[in-house]
């Protein structure tokens, strides 16, 4: 399978990150090849060679895309480790030709070459060559030994600028309206995930202050709402997608060059807006393939034999004209073709929410804004699993429960959910403000992706076994997996303190904290810890999750009460190679849950978007497989990542008619051979989900099922 976000030639630089100084790029030789690193991200690329090569570095401005680093090498081929899309294009900029799995596509000399891979890739040389890809790799061979020019950037990206706002809503509308200066262009483009830049953070304060530079685009639009809170958050996610401003008004509507375009109803406000977002959304997703990237696109096929449009004068069309022609398309001929959005954010109407919509935004997110707050006390959420506790043996050595305060967001359609707000969640995710920004705290690291795992409890070493044996699994990718025993208090506050990629806890947690050999620790005791994301596969981890986040960890996966050890070794297992897979831990907990009866019992914590390792494909997916006949049917579910978001695309091998997909929800196919599955699933490890139960590619025997 290929799955890649694309890019474009007006992406701008890259935006100022943590560590500056240090190259977030870089590269370096492994023997017979060119490893590219992002340091930032925690990825690498390797390009094999023939022979050894020696490169050296050469300027950025070689290159008409913006590059972070660039090196020459001279080589007769390059061989690289996964099938991508590759990009021709002549000196003008203009795209010639695109290759993806089976290709045999010559080239001329003085093209320049872009390679869709996790990190964007752009060659540059003079001699010709060709373009050969089977269903595992892509080469590119030259004519001869040639001179090859190198570029990489770093996808990361962060906020350039904090805008500074009092709680007044009318100083909230004005940060808002900045949220569309993030955007690369006004084009049906900014429907790829690198043409939308990261909108500039927001922090409460006694003045409204916005930096000079943040300049809304001119796009003629704007958004009208009452001066509240829930309907300036909700407006957000359109504000950035349109660069439009948001202003007050007695009655919500959407103006584009003093035109309304589209009046709401207050009654049915957070829907309207969502649905107007996703019409533009997909149709500018179907519109852009008139553009830099002239490539086959499933969803156009579904929809254009219907529609009565043209798309190519729809491109060519200004942003408020363009808006204006797709609200004259019935939204219901679109409906059934779009994909599953990725992600709803129920925020709460406080002040304090503002803070963390630069981030929501950046994720596409749709924004609710429950108007009542629903407490339920804790035992009322964990029914299924109490029936297990009494003769069961549980990760816990109390028999106290922490009372919270709980809230359970109405539920939607979009894959994933997250809540903003003091409460606890069930069904959803618990982001903080906090927890964004220690991402951008995120150190540029160069080497390995650092595993520590700790048990301390003998009883549950079979999940210390299973998880050490899949972490580090991928001989694609550098693993460093340390684990640790029976730790004291001083040692596991150490372990704490250390910079890591990612902890596993085993063992117990009470309300005094971690247990360990010599008594409780208690992370909120630390001034700060080097974790990047955890698992704290305990009892009742809810509060010592919260401390690390408090304390500088990213994100990571908890529970709320009790869990019996046999369904927390089962959960950890599944959670361990699904994170080891590429699946960000709110998208890994989604799929983990609908193995485990006590999946109802594990909540994440901070920035759920947050991967440790890179998808082999670039976006992970589950595949799940029915049989019918001796052949089977076959539905891929995709989990597109923040840093490949709303708006990716990707070609399965499965697919006989070779499209792109986007990148966001399911696509299914029927009638497909036990030869042409079983050689799919050979392509990379995947969680299959076959006759009611979760397994792995590498463990089903087509046989028998």
């Amino acid at each position: 399978m290929l799955s890649e976000m694309l890019d474009g030639m007006h992406a701008e630089a890259s935006m100022p990150v943590p560590g500056d100084g240090v190259r977030s790029v870089t590269f370096e030789t492994t023997g017979r090849g060119l490893e590219v690193t992002d340091r930032i991200d925690r990825k690498r690329y390797v390009l094999r060679t023939p022979d050894g090569v020696a490169p050296e570095t050469v300027d950025t401005d070689a290159f008409r895309f913006p590059v972070d680093a660039a090196v020459a090498i001279e080589t007769e081929a390059i061989v690289l480790p996964t099938v991508v899309a590759v990009c021709l294009r002549d000196a003008d900029g203009t795209m010639q030709a695109n290759a993806e799995h089976f290709a045999d596509m010559p080239f001329d000399g003085g093209v320049s070459i872009e390679l869709c891979a996790p990190i964007r890739l752009y060659l540059r040389t003079d001699g010709a060559g060709v373009v050969q890809a089977d269903a595992e790799h892509t080469r590119i061979e030259f004519d001869g030994p040639t001179e090859l020019l190198v570029g990489a950037r770093s996808k990361h990206e962060y906020p350039v600028a904090t805008i500074t706002t009092t709680t007044e809503p009318s100083d909230l509308m004005a940060a808002v309206s900045t949220f569309g200066s993030a955007l690369k262009t006004t084009s049906p483009e900014r429907s790829y995930p690198t043409f939308r830049g990261h909108p500039p953070a927001v922090e409460l304060a006694d003045e409204l202050s916005i930096p000079e530079g943040l300049e809304r685009p001119e796009t003629g639009l704007r958004i009208e709402v009452p001066e509240e809170y829930r309907y300036v958050f909700v407006a957000a996610p359109l504000a950035y997608y349109f660069g439009a401003e948001v202003v007050p008004g007695a009655t919500p509507r959407l103006v584009g060059e003093g035109e309304t375009l589209y009046e709401f109803d207050e009654s049915r406000f957070e829907d309207q807006v969502g649905e107007l977002l996703k019409h533009a959304f997909f149709l500018d997703c179907v519109t852009r393939t008139e553009g830099l990237y002239r490539v086959d696109l499933h969803e156009r096929r579904s929809v254009e034999e219907s529609l009565d449009v043209d798309f190519a004068t729809l491109y060519e069309m200004p942003l408020a004209e363009r808006l204006r022609a797709y609200l004259e398309i019935p939204h219901e001929e679109v409906e059934p073709s779009l994909p599953d959005w990725k992600l709803t954010a129920h925020v709460s109407p406080r002040p304090e929410s503002a803070e963390t919509l630069p981030f929501l935004v950046n994720d596409l997110a749709l924004i609710r804004t429950p108007q009542r707050i629903a407490e339920t006390a804790s035992t009322a959420e964990v029914t299924a699993v109490n029936d297990f506790l009494r003769d069961s043996f549980v990760r816990s050595t109390s028999s106290t429960s922490v009372e919270r305060s709980y809230v359970q967001p109405e539920a939607t359609d979009s894959i994933e959910q997250v809540w903003i707000g003091e409460e606890t969640p069930i069904g959803a995710s618990k982001a903080t403000t906090e927890a964004y920004r220690n991402r951008f705290g995120r150190a540029p690291d160069g080497g390995s992706i650092d595993i520590t795992v700790v048990c301390n409890d003998e009883q549950m070493d079979e999940e210390r076994s299973v998880v050490d044996e899949v972490y580090g699994s991928r001989t694609e990718l550098p693993f460093d997996v340390t684990v640790r025993h029976d730790l004291t208090t001083e040692q596991l506050a150490d372990v704490l303190r250390e910079e890591t990629d990612f902890f596993h806890y085993i063992g117990h947690i009470d309300d005094q904290g971690f247990e360990c050999r010599d008594g409780s620790f208690d992370a909120r005791t630390l001034d700060s810890v080097g974790v990047d994301a955890f698992m704290l596969n305990a009892c009742e981890s809810y509060e010592q999750g919260m401390a690390l986040i408090e304390r500088g960890a990213i994100g990571g996966i908890v529970t709320l009460e009790r869990v019996v050890n046999s369904g927390a070794m089962r959960i950890g297992g599944t959670l361990a190679r699904l994170l080891n897979c590429g699946f960000p831990l709110r998208a890994a907990l989604e799929v983990a849950k609908g193995d485990n009866i006590v999946g109802s019992q594990y909540l994440v914590v901070g920035d759920g978007g947050l991967t440790i390792a890179q998808s082999p494909s670039g976006t992970p997916y589950l595949c799940s497989v029915s049989p019918s006949g001796d052949r089977f049917d076959v539905t891929l579910e995709m989990y597109s990542t923040t840093s490949g978001g709303m708006g990716g695309v990707f070609i399965p091998v499965l697919d006989p008619n070779k499209e792109y997909h986007l990148n966001s929800g399911k696509v299914s196919w029927d009638d497909i051979s036990q030869e042409e599955l079983d050689h799919f699933l050979q392509l990379e490890l995947v969680p299959v989900w076959v006759f009611g139960e979760l397994t792995w590619s590498d463990q089903l025997d087509l046989n028998s099922v």
